[in-house]
């Protein structure tokens, strides 16, 4: 037997009887788009990875929304606007912390 065939112990998984993945089951229709407004956008490249920094704006307010891109695959967050200011303080402090405490250096003996 598969590993992957095995009853869980801890019975059915909550996308399974949700009908994640398989339209037939879903209970629920597809959401309509959201009319999104671009304000503004970023963009950088840090070794391999592209970030694309984008403040939009939707009925329910402003997000910037950051996509990392590394070959082809794509990964988003979307921070609300109310959160910006906390969130540039805790990417301020840890740009000084990454300054201050050295680097590791890698064991020779291993």
């Amino acid at each position: 037997m598969i590993s992957n065939e095995r009853p869980s112990p801890y019975g059915r998984r909550p996308y399974q009887s949700q009908g994640y993945g398989n339209p037939q089951y879903s209970q629920q229709p597809p959401r309509p788009p959201v009319n999104e407004d671009t304000l503004k956008t970023g963009e950088v490249q840090i070794e391999r990875k592209n970030f694309v920094f984008t403040l939009k704006e939707n009925p329910r307010g402003r997000f910037l929304r950051i996509t990392e891109d590394v070959g082809g695959r794509r990964d988003t967050i979307i921070i609300p606007s109310t959160g910006l200011a906390e969130f540039k303080k805790l990417v301020d402090e840890m740009v000084k912390a990454s300054g201050e405490i050295p680097e590791k250096q890698p064991n020779p003996e291993a």
